[in-house]
C-alpha cells in the first residue's frame, strides 16, 4: 500500500502543492519523495512508500532511460505486479532496481499504454510521465482495488492523487485554483487507461478487458478441483512481501478459506511464525465465536479485538475522513475494520493483511441473491456488483487498513479465478434452492478438505457490520439510536432541499452525509453515485438483518 500524487501545469514554486501531498502520509509511512520532472509540462510528483517487495532500491519516483541514454520516462505505483518476474524472464527485461513495479516501464517502452495494462497481473494505479512523447499516461486494475482520483482542467492542468484528499486540499488552498474547480475531482475508473498528449491534446479512456481463464472440464469434480486449485494460487501469489504476513478472520467462509490457505502455504514455505489472524466485535459476536473456532484449527497466533459500542461511536468521524464516502452501508462495515487495523498497526508487526473482499459479489453470497428472478438475473447483479466494488467494499477495505499504514490484498479478485468462475453457467452459481444456502459452489468445492471447520465452511452468510455484534442488538440498530438524538425531524424533512442530489432518506444517512461533506464539501457527494442496497426485496436498510430470508433463517 502506497500513496502517488501528481501536478501537471501548475507554477512549481507553490509551497502549498508539497503540504497537499503530505495528507496521504498514512499510505507510505516508510518513505517519501517529492520531486520535479522540469521537462514535462512543470510536473511535480510525489510518493508515499509502504515497503514490502524489493529493498531500499524500490524506491520510487522511478526513472528508465531504456533504449536512450538520457532518462525519458518516470513512474510512480501504487500497486503489485504479481507476474514481474515472469515477465522479466519472457521478454529479456533488465532491471535497475528490485522493485516488481519496474516492469511497467519496460513493458511501456516495448508495447506502449494499452498493451502495457493487459500484460499485469497484479494490482496497480500508476502514472507514466513520458518526457520524449510528451505524454502522461495513468492507468488502473481491473477492479480498482488500488485507488486513483484524477481531474483535468480547460486550461489543461491535471491532478492525480491515490485519496481525494491531496486533491481537494491544493484545489481549496493554492492561489488561482477557486472552489469550482473541487467538482472536477473523479474516480478514475478500474480497467482504464488513458493517455494525454500533450502535443495534440488528446484523451484516450479505454476498457481493459478481464483475464480470460477457461479450465477444461465441465463436470462438477473437475469444476471444484480447478476452483480450489485457481484459489490456492490466487493465494499463493498475494505471498510476495517481505513483511509479515496475517489475515483478517471474521469466522464466515471467504475470510476464513483465505486465512486456511495463507497458514498452510506459508507452512509449505517453511516459514517458522505462525500466521497471525484478526477478529474484531462486541460480546457475545457470533464472528468472534466462529473465528475462534477456525483459529484453533489452522493453528494460527490469533488475535480478538473487542470494541464497545461507545468506541465504535467515538471513531464514526474519523472513519468517515479516512473513508472518503458516505454510503450507508460502507461506513457500517468500516468503523469495526478502521478499529482493527488501528490494532494490528500499534500492536504486531503483521504489515500485509489478507482478506476474503470479492467473495460475495463474485460467488453471490449475499442474502438478497436468494430473490434473484432468473440465474441470468442474478448473473447480472453479480457481474454489476463486481463493477462497482470499487465505490464501496474495495474501498472500504483500502482506506480502512491505509489509514495505519497496512496493504491489504484480496485473492477472490484475483483474474484467473474470477474470470474462470464467472465463466461457469448462471444456473451453478446462484444460491441453491434445496438446502438454501448461498455459495453452494465455492462451499462443495472444499468440502471434505479439512481446511476449515465443517460447520464454519456452511455457516450461514453474516455481513460484517452485523456479525460484530450480537443477534439481539446488530451494529445498525446501535448506529441509529445513537444518531437519532443528533438528527432532527425537522432536519430529515428539508434534506431534499439541502441535498437535492442523492437525498438521505433516513436520519443515519443524513449524518454520514452531514459529516462528509463537513469534511470535504458539497461538489464531492458526486463521487459516491448511489447508496448501496439490496436488489429485489423492497429493503430500504442495506443489513441483511432486515431480510425476511435471514430472519426466517434465525427463528
Amino acid at each position: 500500500m502506497c500513496g502517488i500524487w501528481a501536478l501537471f501545469g501548475y507554477d512549481t514554486t507553490d509551497v502549498t502543492q508539497f503540504t497537499c501531498a503530505l495528507t496521504m502520509a498514512h499510505r507510505g509511512p516508510d518513505c517519501f519523495r517529492f520531486e520535479n520532472v522540469s521537462e514535462m509540462r512543470n510536473a511535480k510528483l510525489a510518493f508515499h512508500r509502504l515497503e514490502v517487495v524489493g529493498n531500499v532500491g524500490g524506491m520510487q519516483v522511478m526513472t528508465s532511460s531504456t533504449h536512450d541514454q538520457l532518462p525519458h520516462l518516470t513512474l510512480i505505483c501504487n500497486g503489485e505486479i504479481y507476474n514481474c518476474r515472469k515477465l522479466k524472464e519472457e521478454f529479456a527485461f533488465e532491471f535497475e532496481s528490485t522493485s516488481d513495479c519496474e516492469v511497467i516501464l519496460h513493458l511501456y517502452d516495448k508495447f506502449g499504454a494499452e498493451e502495457t495494462s493487459k500484460l499485469l497481473d497484479g494490482v496497480f494505479a500508476y502514472v507514466i510521465v513520458d518526457t520524449r512523447e510528451y505524454r502522461v499516461i495513468i492507468s488502473r486494475d481491473t477492479f480498482g482495488i488500488r485507488p486513483m482520483f484524477y481531474y483535468v482542467t480547460k486550461d489543461g492542468q491535471m491532478g492525480v492523487c491515490s485519496e481525494v484528499k491531496g486533491e481537494s486540499e491544493f484545489i481549496h488552498t493554492s492561489p488561482g485554483c477557486g472552489e469550482d474547480k473541487t467538482g472536477l475531482i473523479q474516480a478514475f475508473p478500474p480497467a482504464h487507461y488513458m493517455v494525454c498528449d500533450s502535443k495534440v491534446g488528446s484523451h484516450y479512456l479505454i476498457g481493459q478487458l478481464l483475464k480470460c481463464c477457461y479450465v477444461t472440464g465441465d463436470n462438477n469434480d473437475v469444476i471444484k478441483k480447478n476452483i480450489r486449485t485457481l484459489m490456492t494460487n490466487a493465494v499463493e501469489k498475494r505471498l510476495m512481501s517481505y513483511r509479515r504476513v496475517g489475515s483478517l478472520l471474521s469466522g464466515g467462509l471467504d475470510s476464513s478459506l483465505v486465512a486456511a490457505i495463507t497458514a498452510q502455504k506459508l507452512r509449505e514455505r517453511g516459514v517458522e511464525q505462525p500466521i497471525q489472524t484478526f477478529s474484531i466485535g462486541v460480546e457475545s459476536s457470533p464472528d468472534v465465536i466462529a473465528a475462534r473456532k477456525v483459529a484453533e484449527h489452522i493453528k494460527s497466533e490469533h488475535h480478538e479485538v473487542t470494541f464497545s459500542p461507545q468506541e465504535g461511536i467515538r471513531a464514526l468521524e474519523e472513519t468517515i475522513f479516512a473513508l472518503e464516502s458516505y454510503d450507508v452501508t460502507t461506513v457500517r462495515a468500516s468503523i469495526p475494520m478502521y478499529l482493527i487495523s488501528r490494532y494490528i498497526s500499534e500492536n504486531t508487526d503483521t504489515i500485509v493483511i489478507m482478506s476474503g473482499e470479492g467473495a460475495d459479489e463474485l460467488a453471490q453470497g449475499y442474502i438478497y441473491f436468494h430473490k434473484q428472478p432468473s440465474p441470468q438475473e442474478g448473473d447480472i447483479e453479480s457481474k454489476r456488483l463486481l463493477t462497482d466494488l470499487y465505490l464501496f467494499d474495495v474501498l472500504r477495505t483500502d482506506r480502512s487498513t491505509a489509514a495505519h499504514g497496512l496493504e491489504v490484498r484480496a485473492p477472490f479478485l484475483d483474474h484467473a479465478f474470477v474470470s474462470y468462475f464467472l465463466s461457469l453457467p448462471a444456473s451453478k452459481r446462484m444460491p441453491q434452492v434445496s438446502n438454501g444456502v448461498e455459495k453452494h459452489l465455492l462451499r462443495s468445492s472444499f468440502d471434505g478438505t479439512n481446511l476449515i471447520p465443517t460447520e464454519i465452511l456452511w455457516r450461514r452468510k453474516e455481513a460484517f457490520s452485523d456479525g460484530v455484534t450480537s443477534k439481539k442488538r446488530s451494529w445498525f440498530e446501535i448506529l441509529q439510536e445513537h444518531i437519532d438524538s443528533m438528527i432532527s425531524d425537522e432536519e430529515l424533512d428539508k434534506a431534499r432541499e439541502n441535498y437535492p442530489f442523492h437525498t438521505p432518506r433516513t436520519k443515519e444517512a443524513l449524518f454520514y452525509r452531514r459529516t462528509f461533506e463537513s469534511k470535504f464539501g458539497s461538489k464531492l457527494s458526486k463521487l459516491i453515485p448511489y447508496q448501496w442496497l439490496p436488489r429485489w426485496t423492497g429493503s430500504d436498510d442495506p443489513s441483511a438483518r432486515v431480510l425476511a430470508h435471514y430472519q426466517n433463517d434465525e427463528e
